[in-house]
């Protein structure tokens, strides 16, 4: 797990009713939870949004064609919802929320770390070059 984005994930808790944030790899490898998500439940849960987005570009075609693009998968339950949208090359990111959460607010601010969180995942860490000043 990547501890360095983790804190990246509270911002989308910020929205009232938001409550879990994790980042999943494109094979349900955990990136990184948000505090209050325990691991052993965040590894389930990754391992399972890593199927859902799976099964949700699959079905594609019968939303209307072979060529639609998958955006986001919504999930209720009765006591809230789970939204996963992609954040970049093979990562997804995924909120769960309350069932009252303003589901514009929280898209828009999984959109925003979407694009910090593409910026992180596709910098490379600085390597030490034992070149000394």
């Amino acid at each position: 797990m990547n501890n360095d984005l983790s804190w990246m994930l509270e911002s989308a808790l910020e929205v009232p009713g938001a409550r879990h944030a994790i980042l999943v790899s494109a094979d349900g490898l955990l990136m990184a939870r948000s505090q209050e998500v325990k691991k052993d439940e965040a590894d389930t849960v990754a391992a399972a949004m890593s199927g859902i987005q799976s099964l949700s570009r699959t079905m594609a075609g019968f939303c209307g064609g072979p060529h639609m693009t998958w955006r986001q998968t919504l999930v209720e339950f009765d006591g809230g919802w789970v939204f996963l949208i992609s954040a970049g090359e093979g990562a997804y990111l995924a909120v769960s929320s309350a069932p009252d959460v303003d589901m514009a607010d929280i898209t828009f601010r999984m959109q925003q770390l979407v694009g910090q969180l593409g910026k992180a995942l596709t910098t490379p860490p600085r390597e030490n070059s034992g070149i000394q000043a």
